[in-house]
Parts: C-alpha cells; structure tokens; sequence
C-alpha cells in the first residue's frame, strides 16, 4: 500500500532539503513546496528528488483545487534573515503564511510540525525553558525573532479557542548547521564560513567578544547538526507528539572557538584565528549565550543521543568536500 504524501513546505532550504533527503530514504512521497527557482538554483540539490514541486505563492489555491489526500504538513518555510528589517515583509512571510498552514490543518486536521526560533529568547534574560506559560514574557532583539513568537504566541491563542491541528508541535531551533546551507550566506553556520575562509586564506576570522567577562571566541551557542533535527522531526511526527512548542538544541552549549578548532580538525589544517570587531548592525542584537533546556521533549520520550559537535562537523565536512 502506497503511503500518502508528507507536505514539506521550505523544502528547498537546508532543513527541508534534509528532510526530503530522509523522506527518499524511508520511501516516504513528498510534496514540496518552495520558491520553484530555489531547486533549479541550488547546486546542493542537484541530485534530489523533490518529489511533486509547487510554488509557495500557488499552495493554497491548489491544495483548494487539488484537494489532496495528505499524511500531514511540516512546515519549515521562512524568511530565516535575522537581520531583514522589514517588518511588513517578516508578518506575511512568517506570521501570516504560517497562519494560514495552521488554519488549513486545522480544518482538514492535519498534523502539523512547524519552525520556531531560539531567536524567541532574545537575550535569555528569562532562560532557555521552553515553558509555554512565560513565553509572554520573552522580548526577542530583532525583528526576525518577533515573528517568530509571535506566531508561537498566536497558535497557543487558536488551541485556547479549540481552532487546532489533529497533532502539532512547534521547535525553536537554536544553531542549525549542516550540508545544504551555502545559498543561505551571510545566515550561513559559522561552519561553512570558517570551511569558505580557511580554504581561500587558511584564517578564519570570528568576532571580538562585547560582553563584559566573557573572552574573545569564548561566546557560546547551542550547535546543533541538521541530521539531529531531521531525526526529531521524524519523532514529533511518527510518536506522535500530540502538541506543544519545544526547544530544538543539544542541551549543550560550545564556544565559537570549539567550533572553528573542530572545522581546522575536519580539514586536517593547523588553526588560524583573528578577532574582528562585531559590525554596528549587531551590537546589541547579538546573543552571546544560548543553551537549549531539553527536558520536555526528552519527557516525551527522545531518547537518541545527540551529535557531539566535532562528530557533526566531521560528517559536514566530509560532505562539502565530496560535492
């Protein structure tokens, strides 16, 4: 028997990407929605079948025409530009798009897995817990991360009101890195960036610490690879969660310094590093810290361990040295 089709709308992203990659692995048809250019454009993607493709601007009038029978929608389509500043455009691409996804689940009730943003957490003046009764009180820095929770804000509102799908689950998702990511550029992984410069200059260069205390290189992120992600999405959806809006990191939080070491590592080089000052734009929108409390998803019952962050580098690597 032919199983129904998983939606997966940004699938031309490095998330979505991945995620169909693992969906040809389980036979699993996908329908991917996207900017049509994006998988003609792409070189990562070359040898990925899409499966049925349909433009982002067109899914709603042809799901309404097409009335398709689907297995649920996971929805990883945004702009994911942390510093766009325009406001108008963040509300329709990321609020009002992933508004209309929610209510389409709903009414068909559909499962639904959608993309947060640890950007949600603003400066984690009020910690990294993905407790859904203080969500209120987070200030994201940058407009971005606004959008973000606002939409987190909006579907825990429709739940209230009983306007929900079958199944959904929301994750904000700390550092993302993995194949599939170079068309993101400057909002690349520091992984890729630091692979791009040391390969052009044999130096990398990562910014001077602004943070009172805190040494330069020694700024922490939650790293997480792709294929970790990937294998929580396929949790959420197969478990399945039955709602929430959950942390998606490692629990585990590793300085930019442990990270370029890993990348040199990978490659075999011996360590070059410079600090540059932090550019005017992001003073005061940078997050120097972020470390995902992990324990309600591990409650629901994700048990895999996690990629050490050499290990995932070392798979990355040996990716981008094969394309």
């Amino acid at each position: 028997m032919s199983k129904l089709p998983l939606i997966v709308t940004g699938a031309a992203g490095m998330i979505g990407s991945r995620f169909v990659e693992s969906c040809l692995i389980k036979n699993q048809p996908v329908i991917s929605v996207d900017d049509l250019q994006y998988f003609k454009e792409r070189p990562e993607h070359a040898a990925l079948d899409f499966g049925t493709l349909i433009d982002k601007d067109d899914f709603f009038d042809w799901f309404k025409k097409e009335q398709p029978q689907v297995r649920g929608i996971i929805h990883l389509g945004a702009c994911t530009d942390t510093t766009e500043m325009n406001i108008d455009y963040l509300n329709e691409v990321n609020l009002k798009y992933s508004q209309k996804i929610w209510n389409l689940c709903s009414e068909k009730q559909l499962p639904l897995l959608y993309a947060s943003s640890a950007a949600t957490y603003g400066d984690g003046a009020h910690g990294y817990e993905d407790l859904e009764h203080q969500l209120s009180l987070l200030k994201p820095l940058n407009p971005y991360g606004v959008s973000k929770h606002e939409f987190d804000l909006w579907a825990l509102e429709q739940e209230k009101k009983g306007n929900h799908p079958k199944d959904w689950s929301g994750y904000k998702f700390f550092n993302v890195y993995g194949f599939g990511e170079r068309h993101k550029g400057k909002m690349a992984s520091v992984v890729l960036k630091a692979f791009d410069q040391i390969l052009d200059t044999g130096k990398v260069k990562l910014f001077k610490s602004d943070q009172p205390g805190m040494k330069d290189g020694e700024q922490k992120r939650d790293f997480i690879s792709v294929e970790d992600v990937v294998s929580i999405l396929w949790f959420g959806l197969e478990k399945p969660i039955r709602r929430g809006i959950f942390n998606l990191g490692t629990g585990h939080a590793r300085t930019f310094l442990d990270l370029v070491h890993s990348t040199y590592e990978a490659m075999g080089i011996s360590p070059q590093i410079e600090f540059i000052d932090m550019p005017e734009e992001l003073k005061g929108r940078y997050q120097s810290f972020t470390e995902a409390h992990m324990d309600r998803l591990r409650n629901e019952g994700y048990n895999t361990p996690f990629l050490s962050l050499e290990e995932g580098i070392q798979r990355y690597i040996k990716r981008l040295k094969e394309l």
